[in-house]
């Protein structure tokens, strides 16, 4: 497909690069300038993928011909490239759940397991066990905070018995009654935050499978997901004194 674009302007002074361009359909940006091609400052970047090409551009010229208003469309990522996130993340992730059942769950062997009164048998092999376990011994923090109905559904007894297995891959994995989390003003929502800037608000069909995220990267929006991750961290307790507690109850 043939893009339409317009020149904004250069910051050359003389007509070519570094320039930015803006496509008029889309509104998308193309800023071409000189490549970076030195391998030390090469390593240094994140996320970088073969086809991509990094390139310097002056602060000012972004300033000057770059977009003056934000794009107010949620941008939302499919399924499989919001899995992506959790391969390129570099220091936390954390994950509020809200949700009775997550129908992702339901599909495994280990809950066809639990419902039948069995004790799971977790893959450590698997994809998720390979890539979190990865990524925790190597210093990274992965954790949760797990919202339980009281009394918990059929759903969430069985995400109790799964923290085990977070646990053994280095998850941080803590848990609070829902009124304790309405009573703390926690949204009904469900999401991830990555490295402290990104945050994925999960999207749910009508069978609570995930059908998407929301991409938040605008800094007062993802301040505001972090000041909630703080709180319910601050009021969650350890998944095995929450299981204790509620043997307890009884």
């Amino acid at each position: 497909m043939v893009r339409r674009l317009r020149f904004n302007g250069t910051g050359s002074g003389g007509g070519s690069c570094p320039a930015i361009h803006e496509d008029l359909d889309s509104g998308e940006i193309i800023i071409h300038g000189p490549r970076v091609t030195d391998p030390q400052t090469l390593a240094q970047l994140q996320h970088i993928e073969e086809d991509e090409i990094p390139i310097v551009v002056p602060r000012n010229t972004l300033i000057d011909f770059g977009p003056k208003s934000r794009d107010e469309e949620p941008r939302i990522l499919a399924p499989d490239t919001f899995a992506r996130l959790f391969e390129n993340f570099q220091h936390s992730a954390w994950h509020l759940e809200m949700r009775t059942r997550y129908a992702v769950d339901e599909a495994t062997d280990t809950y066809a397991q639990f419902t039948r009164g069995e004790a799971p048998t977790w893959d450590m092999n698997g994809s998720w066990a390979r890539t979190i376990g990865a990524k925790t011994q190597d210093g990274a923090y992965v954790g949760r905070v797990r919202i339980v109905d009281d009394p918990p559904t059929e759903g969430q007894r069985y995400l109790l018995a799964h923290a085990e297995h977070n646990a053994a891959i280095g998850e941080d994995v803590r848990n609070m009654w829902r009124a304790e989390a309405e009573r703390a003003n926690l949204p009904d929502e469900d999401f991830w935050i990555f490295d402290s800037h990104i945050v994925a608000l999960c999207i749910w069909g009508e069978d609570d499978d995930l059908v998407g995220a929301e991409l938040i990267s605008e800094p007062a929006r993802v301040n505001q997901y972090n000041r909630l991750r703080d709180i319910a961290q601050h009021h969650a307790i350890p998944y095995g004194d929450f299981v204790a507690q509620l043997t307890m109850k009884e």
